[in-house]
């Protein structure tokens, strides 16, 4: 499902750029994503989550700026031409892909022409200035916005529309907001349970252990009846992680998941943004869990500032200047990259490319 700012199962606010009509789309959004069929089974499925790992060609020694001939300090937009740049014949393990995406609100142009593909067992990160697209192509990639122009593709799949016009099935995509988006007068429980007890036909009693499973996944315990307001901001994103996770588990077959993150740590001290970008990790399915469980998603995208989270959470980046992807490459070719942007954004430095 989709949340208002920091979990997979609810509405989009007005605060997150919707009108209270777009709320109610999101809705059911929601709903759909959960009740989407399954045209060869026969099932209601459609959940949202992601995760991800490097793929698996990667040449990691060299930054993918280098690639490109003719690019110089002059010239920072010469990485631009990412069409060429290193891909995998095998496109099989490609969960999503987004193909000159462009987007605009009114005159305000913010996507102009986005191409990236997140591949399963990715762990990717969207990165750059503020108001550069970062969000606007998460709510693409979760079917919350249509793309003005250019194709977002589902496992190979053309997706038309919002994700509530479409049925789509065979993944699942979670978008989490930046703030928890809990609802206020709920408990945990009904909070972290709500797409179960709303779509769901499983007894109240096994969707309570599933909620107590996935909070304890997330490092909670013993909370499932305190209120969101008896919460502290990082309890309320780690709430909003374990809704994100939960899923039918007597469903049949179970598509393999994508998360989307829109800043996870913002407004978090450095220790409870160290606590959440190890969780990031662990619900991986490279990783294991607070209670030592394997994760269960296939890939994620965090859109983050913060270099704690870069460092910690990621293995790849993209990084969107402009509404553009100006350079991409493995997290420890960040700091090393000679794009003029990419150093000043990496630096924090006043001087550069990149003007407030």
């Amino acid at each position: 499902m989709v949340s208002v700012s920091n979990s997979v199962l609810f509405p989009l606010a007005t605060s997150s750029g919707f009108t209270s009509d777009g709320f109610s789309r999101s809705v059911r959004f929601a709903r759909t994503i959960n009740c989407s069929s399954d045209k060869q089974k026969g099932e209601q499925r459609n959940v949202l989550c992601a995760c991800m790992e490097p793929p698996p060609k990667l040449r990691s020694d060299e930054s993918f700026a280098a690639k490109f001939e003719g690019f110089s300090d002059q010239d920072p937009f010469k990485s631009e031409d990412l069409s060429t740049v290193w891909e995998p014949e095998d496109d099989s393990d490609v969960l999503i892909e987004c193909r000159d995406v462009y987007k605009s609100f009114g005159e305000k142009h913010i996507l102009r022409g986005v191409s990236f593909k997140i591949r399963h067992g990715e762990a990717v990160g969207i990165i750059g200035p503020s108001g550069t697209g970062k969000s606007t192509v998460l709510k693409i990639m979760a079917g919350l916005l249509a793309p003005d122009k250019g194709e977002v593709y589902i496992r190979g799949q053309k997706r038309i529309g919002l994700i509530s016009d479409d049925e789509i099935s065979g993944i699942r995509i979670g978008l989490v907001f930046q703030s928890a988006a809990l609802f206020d007068s709920l408990t945990v429980r009904d909070n972290v349970g709500f797409l179960l007890y709303e779509n769901s036909s499983m007894p109240e009693d096994q969707i309570s252990k599933l909620v107590t499973e996935s909070l304890a996944a997330v490092g909670l315990k013993g909370v499932e009846d305190r209120l969101p307001s008896e919460l502290s901001g990082g309890m309320k994103k780690r709430v909003a992680l374990a809704r994100s996770i939960i899923y039918d588990t007597t469903k049949e077959a179970i598509e393999p998941e994508v998360l989307l993150y829109d800043e996870p740590t913002a407004g978090l001290d450095p220790i409870a943004s160290t606590v959440v970008e190890d969780l990031i990790r662990s619900v991986h399915t490279k990783g294991r869990d607070a209670i030592r469980k394997p994760g269960q998603i296939a890939s994620y995208v965090v859109v983050t500032h913060q270099h704690s989270t870069i460092r910690r959470a990621v293995d790849r980046l993209l990084f969107l200047y402009e509404g553009k992807i100006v350079w991409q490459g493995m997290t420890h070719e960040f700091t090393t990259s000679t794009n003029p942007i990419v150093q000043q954004f990496a630096s924090g430095s006043l001087d550069g490319p990149i003007k407030y």
